[in-house]
């Protein structure tokens, strides 16, 4: 009897925490289980985390296809450059989308879309904006985030280094219409990484972004990638990067937050062993992002990049009921690492949100 039990009970906890994931996945799934979170089909993967007005503009952009609502959107957002970066890399993105959408039509039959400048410019919106109002600062940034984003669609084509030395020009096109924003540079800092800048040069892209913003975390995170170790650095040198911005961080910043990006980056391919997650080298990268997003102010732009990466590691760390308290944060836009990554970003983020509902069942 002593064997029998020893043979039961475990098999009566997989049952039970069995049972739990399924009551997990249907909570995660649908909001009438209880949490009150948003079924998978109508989670956003456009964006991290809500921007009504951007949303509005995106929606008046697909009514009418005309520039205009984008353009005074990003006049709108004036000086806000976090705010800015965010909204000319969902603007791009939606050029992007439509641009595929354009080329899957003329695949079956259509005409194709028409060329501006020697290269084909993403959405009817889009090309007209750079068309009637070449001289307007968010067009140009919006054009040349676009190209950077057509470029990484197939970083092995013939085209790819093409497209972002096209991008380049547009980057400095658009420093010229607005002498004292970064967003043109930040774009900058994807172009250089794909086109194999030095070290010395990027630096010194680098030392132009920190002049006009030195603790915008966008930009931190669009160049943290160069330092790392799939790119032109090592481990070393990105938690150097990392780590330096999060000493010397301001406060209300969001730049604590960064070295959990740079432990995500340097993950083994292997990495599913939860004591890895409870290592003191990531307990201390999420306590910095908690300490983060504690002290920025509730409605930082970037809060929701930090908040989805911190449910991912905090699910893996089996920290469930912190995990469930980022998770109601910020569910309902999934338009973020890691789930931005996958192929079915909605999905990827669902299974950790069951993860968390079963595993915080459990306490």
């Amino acid at each position: 009897m002593a064997i029998g039990g020893v043979v039961f009970l475990p098999w009566t906890r997989r049952r039970r925490a069995a049972q739990q994931a399924r009551q997990g996945l249907t909570a995660a799934t649908d909001p009438m289980a209880g949490y009150g979170f948003v079924p998978v089909e109508e989670l956003d993967v456009r964006l991290p985390g809500p921007d009504q007005a951007l949303e509005d503009a995106l929606a008046e952009l697909r009514r009418t296809h005309d520039w205009r609502p984008a353009a005074e959107l990003l006049k709108a957002t004036g000086d806000d450059w976090e705010r800015r970066w965010q909204r000319v890399q969902t603007l791009a993105g939606a050029a992007a989308f439509e641009l595929a959408q354009e080329e899957a039509a003329e695949r079956h039959g259509g005409a194709p879309a028409a060329g501006a400048g020697g290269h084909r410019v993403g959405g009817i919106w889009l090309r007209t904006w750079r068309s009637e109002a070449p001289k307007d600062p968010g067009g140009a940034q919006t054009h040349a985030q676009f190209l950077v984003l057509q470029a990484l669609r197939d970083p092995a084509s013939q085209d790819f280094r093409m497209i972002l030395e096209e991008a380049r020009t547009v980057c400095r096109e658009a420093a010229l219409l607005a002498p004292g924003s970064p967003i043109p540079y930040i774009t900058e800092l994807a172009v250089a990484r794909g086109l194999h800048d030095r070290p010395a040069d990027y630096e010194a892209l680098w030392s132009t972004v920190v002049q006009r913003a030195p603790a915008h975390m966008g930009a931190h995170l669009a160049a943290l990638p160069y330092w790392s170790e799939k790119w032109h650095g090592s481990r070393k040198e990105a938690d150097a990067f990392t780590e330096r911005a999060a000493a010397g961080a301001p406060a209300k910043s969001l730049l604590p937050a960064l070295p959990l990006f740079a432990v995500y980056d340097h993950l083994p391919e292997a990495n599913m062993v939860s004591s890895l997650y409870q290592s003191a080298v990531v307990e201390r990268a999420i306590d910095g992002a908690r300490y983060a997003l504690r002290e920025a102010p509730a409605d930082h732009p970037m809060a929701p990049h930090v908040r989805h990466l911190l449910v991912w590691f905090l699910v893996r760390a089996e920290r469930y009921a912190e995990a469930m308290e980022q998770l109601r944060l910020v569910d309902g836009h999934v338009g973020a690492v890691p789930w931005s990554y996958g192929r079915n970003p909605a999905a990827e983020y669902a299974v950790y949100r069951a993860r968390a509902i079963a595993g915080w069942e459990q306490l």
